[in-house]
């Protein structure tokens, strides 16, 4: 049985005093801050934090390095694009002006028949 219903004043305190002075020797027992023990945990959580913000500096550095080349390709991609674009419409436009002449020419030719068989 847990806790007899029956206790007195003075038991009770006597109990409480007990807890307090198991809790006070719990304490007393940690190791202390400068404990070889907790220095040498304290270094190595110091160590995997290193470690850690590292490998985080890395992924952020290879994460620029990634996102220029990226850019730069990107960047490149749409020069030799416009590029094309351009060659494309220069084309469009000596093929158009090549048409128009030879319209022309036709034109010019018809003309010069049409006023040949009038004279």
């Amino acid at each position: 049985m847990k806790g007899q219903r029956d206790n007195s004043f003075s038991d009770r305190l006597s109990t409480a005093d007990a807890a307090k002075k198991k809790l006070l020797e719990k304490f007393a027992a940690a190791p202390k801050q400068d404990d070889p023990e907790m220095i040498a945990k304290r270094a190595e959580r110091e160590a995997l934090a290193k470690a850690r913000e590292e490998r985080r500096a890395e992924r952020e550095r290879v994460k620029r390095e990634t996102a220029a080349r990226e850019k730069a390709e990107t960047e490149a991609r749409e020069a030799a694009e416009a590029l094309a674009r351009q060659t494309t419409l220069e084309k469009q436009a000596k093929q158009l002006a090549d048409y128009e002449t030879e319209r022309k020419a036709e034109r010019d030719r018809r003309y010069a028949a049409r006023k040949a068989r009038q004279r």
